[in-house]
């Protein structure tokens, strides 16, 4: 009976330091960020929980997922902060929408960090699935602002009208003047 015990206690010591291992590992968000239009970063500017939340979403780029679990409770707070100060030009259904999600990640996210026996693969997803959730708002946040295809083909239009315009333009012909190659080489020397 001694032996087994001996044989769970390895076992669970063994799980134990593999979790630890994991979670001192880097947390790999993906590189890629979604840049917001001039108009909706003028915006995003003067709101203070987007500017918050942005700083910790990109604190995760440099977290363990030690540090997941340590700002877990804080990244749920920023986001539902996050969702209670919409600025009024962006308080539009999609925009709460998605930041309905970044709440329910968040919380999830909590939830998992908040277990007895913690899941490192869980929790990693979770905060990856959250950075990719934060691009996904971003991409709302920039929608307002985008040109419809019919703007963008009336400033085609004028585009193309300019240049016909430049084109049809009739430039006077260069002035020749005779080349006294002997004043050239003169020069030259």
């Amino acid at each position: 009976m001694a032996v087994t015990k001996t044989k769970k206690e390895n076992s669970n010591e063994s799980n134990r330091k593999e979790i630890q291992l994991a979670l001192a590992k880097k947390l790999e968000v993906p590189k890629m960020e979604v840049t917001l239009v001039p108009e909706a970063q003028e915006i995003t500017n003067e709101w203070l929980a987007y500017i918050t939340a942005q700083s910790e979403i990109e604190n995760l780029k440099n977290y363990t997922l030690n540090d997941v679990i340590a700002n877990a409770t804080p990244i749920t707070e920023i986001m539902k902060s996050l969702q209670e100060t919409v600025p009024a030009r962006l308080n539009l259904n999609a925009v709460k929408a998605r930041l309905g999600v970044l709440v329910t990640k968040s919380k999830i996210l909590q939830q998992l960090t908040e277990k007895r026996m913690v899941n490192p693969e869980e929790i990693s997803k979770t905060a990856k699935d959250l950075h990719l959730e934060w691009n996904n708002f971003k991409i709302q946040l920039n929608e307002p602002f985008l040109k419809t295809l019919e703007e963008f083909e009336e400033e085609l239009d004028l585009i193309e009208n300019a240049e016909e315009q430049t084109s049809n333009t009739v430039l006077p012909p260069m002035r020749k003047r005779p080349i006294n190659l002997n004043k050239a080489l003169d020069s030259l020397e």
